[in-house]
């Protein structure tokens, strides 16, 4: 049984992730920033992906090299420096959350509204496990294995072209978790409608005693809810 607002979409495609052991305290929040920045990029909300795009919007927010941009540069300069400014808040929440609760779910909403979105990104944890930094696995090798499956599953190349639209972000944790930013949906149930990745990561193999069980394991999950981001990420495009 797991965390209530679950109605299954038929036909979903889903790409799953097995890492060969137990990963290092906090790369769930890690994997949760990577696929944002990923699907962001992937589907045209961002023109660059997110680590060339920040340099390249502070590097021109700086002077750049000192030659005066088009004034439609610099339209995009200020959308690059709103988007990467909420971006960033929305990675530190997100930290702060994942530090407060355990977090089986995550979801990118991007297009519509949040009961009805065009299309609807989630990242399920319940069978991930993290443990002490020695006996883990670490953060980076996970994140490229979670990619090279992305590309291998080639989800995005058939997708027709999104329009410059809105993201939203929810995350799934315990009611009681005492977080202030994100705010509560107690009755929300995930969309049926519209285009659904689930991305599933879990951990096999030898678990070391000092591991946390898998999240699925985690008893009373009605005690869980969906919390989420007061913002919207609006995409832009050159």
């Amino acid at each position: 049984m797991g965390p209530r607002g679950d109605r299954p979409v038929l036909g979903s495609p889903a790409v799953a992730v097995a890492f060969p052991g137990a990963v290092c305290r906090g790369s769930g929040y890690r994997f949760a920033c990577e696929l944002l920045k990923h699907v962001l990029h992937q589907r045209n909300q961002l023109p660059l992906p997110y680590e060339q795009l920040a340099y390249f919007c502070r590097r021109a927010a700086q002077g750049g090299d000192g030659i005066e941009k088009p004034r439609s540069l610099g339209l995009a300069s200020r959308k690059c420096q709103q988007l990467l400014t909420e971006l960033e808040g929305l990675f530190q929440h997100l930290e702060v959350m994942f530090s407060l609760t355990l977090v089986p779910r995550v979801l990118f909403l991007l297009g519509g509204n949040v009961m009805n979105p065009k299309e609807l990104y989630e990242l399920n944890l319940e069978g991930f496990c993290e443990g002490s930094a020695e006996e883990s696995l670490q953060t980076a090798p996970c994140v490229r294995q979670l990619f090279h499956r992305l590309f291998v599953a080639d989800v995005f190349s058939e997708l027709k072209a999104l329009p410059v639209t809105g993201t939203l972000v929810l995350v799934q944790g315990h009611r009681d978790c005492g977080v202030e930013w994100f705010r509560p949906k107690l009755n929300y149930q995930v969309p049926s409608r519209g285009r659904k990745l689930t991305v599933k990561l879990s951990c096999d193999g030898d678990l070391h005693v000092s591991a946390s069980p898998p999240q699925h394991t985690a008893p009373a999950w009605e005690d869980y809810v969906w919390f989420q981001a007061p913002v919207t990420l609006k995409g832009f495009s050159e």
